[in-house]
């Protein structure tokens, strides 16, 4: 990957960076922790009064806002605390850092987080990583907005992004852009699916119809199946009463649904199943119903190294989301370390060439929303395998 225009200063950088990543390459991914998905998945509501907990990480000038619900209950908590560890983790493993991260606890909820962002905007910060929450992003642009300070932020809903405002995080949209495009690749044109009726699906069906169009194909049928599992054998049956029409079926969302239209569909009948990351737990790795199906998803060998080093620091596993952390960090010290005044400009984080992290490559554009180099894999009964890699670079602008 060829470095930023502004100088040889970031592609030394990236290469170091790339460095880390493929250090952490391994085998396959671990099944640790949580869904990357908690704006869409994560019902519960959050605690009223927001806590004020802060912590200095590192030594350097240059102040970095981390913002993190680490009081918040549940799992919100748990994840929280998995990224201030990744957080810490990646700047020691920062070749003499010039950054010192201003960790803030927003307590899950809106408030604390432009609580959290305002103060550390007041103590120098020069850039925010976080919040995790999509109202929490909302919260602590405004509050970093009016003074110029950009957010790398941890949420799903491309709602939230804006100039200023760029989201790091696994946009799901991303997965449905990579699998459709492997599918008409690979000679797919006519698409039917069943999708969840929740936001979850509202997003993915808005980028699969739009995905579909663009690369030429069509989607001859669509049904949708409410939250009560119980209900999705009439949409599947629709669904495989479609396929006469339809060479693919897509379920972002495939254990029971990918089941039941495996059983409206009946035996001898074949049609390609395609889904999302989701896909990618022990449940529907496991599920016969979606043998042979694609998905798309980060390549695995970078989390399984990254999750090693974890373990063997904090003693525990890491949640998925913490490679998030362990980024964003990384790539604020690389541009610290090269990039002088211009370090967090709009330039300097949307540059078309991208950078490279735990994940594999990804790129902010302009909108504040993310490209990332995804795999496709085939479910098989051992597993999940690669059948389409990761790209190692990007091509054309990060539009």
């Amino acid at each position: 990957m060829s470095g930023l225009s502004q100088g040889r200063g970031l592609a030394r950088s990236r290469r170091w960076w790339c460095g880390v990543a493929a250090a952490a390459a391994a085998a396959s991914l671990c099944a640790c922790s949580q869904l990357p998905g908690s704006d869409f998945f994560n019902s519960q509501p959050p605690p009223a009064a927001p806590a004020q907990a802060s912590t200095a990480i590192g030594a350097g000038s240059v102040r970095v806002g981390v913002v993190l619900p680490l009081s918040a209950p549940g799992n919100a908590g748990l994840a929280a605390l998995a990224m201030k560890n990744a957080a810490d983790m990646a700047l020691a493993e920062f070749q003499s850092p010039n950054v010192q991260l201003l960790v803030k606890d927003d307590g899950g909820t809106a408030l604390g987080a432009q609580i959290a962002t305002q103060q550390a905007i007041q103590e120098g910060a020069e850039i925010i990583l976080g919040p995790v929450s999509a109202a929490s992003v909302g919260a602590a642009a405004q509050a970093a907005r009016g003074r110029g300070i950009p957010l790398i932020a941890f949420s799903n809903d491309v709602n939230v992004a804006s100039k200023g405002v760029y989201l790091l995080s696994f946009l799901p949209e991303a997965d449905v852009d990579r699998v459709v495009e492997y599918s008409i690749a690979n000679g797919k044109r006519s698409f039917a699916a069943l999708i969840p009726d929740n936001a979850y699906g509202t997003a993915v069906e808005a980028e699969f119809r739009q995905v579909v169009a663009r690369k030429g194909g069509r989607v001859v049928a669509l049904e949708r199946y409410p939250a009560d599992k119980q209900q999705v054998q009439e949409p599947a049956r629709r669904i495989a009463d479609a396929t006469r029409q339809a060479d693919t079926v897509f379920i972002p969302d495939p254990v029971d649904a990918a089941s039941a239209v495996a059983a409206a569909l009946g035996a001898g009948k074949r049609v390609q199943l395609v889904g999302t990351w989701l896909w990618d737990d022990a449940r529907s790795l496991s599920d016969p119903s979606v043998q042979g199906g694609w998905y798309a998803g980060p390549d695995v060998a970078g989390f399984r190294a990254f999750a090693n080093r974890y373990r063997a620091r904090y003693g525990q596993d890491p949640v998925r989301t913490a490679t998030l952390a362990y980024d964003a960090v990384s790539l604020v010290a690389a541009l610290v370390k090269t990039q002088g005044a211009q370090r967090f400009s709009e330039e300097v984080l949307t540059n078309p060439s991208g950078f490279s992290g735990v994940d594999g490559i990804f790129r902010f554009r302009p909108d504040g929303t993310n490209q990332r180099g995804l795999a496709v894999f085939r479910v098989t009964a051992s597993g999940a395998q690669v059948i389409s890699p990761a790209p190692k670079a990007f091509t054309g602008p990060g539009t």
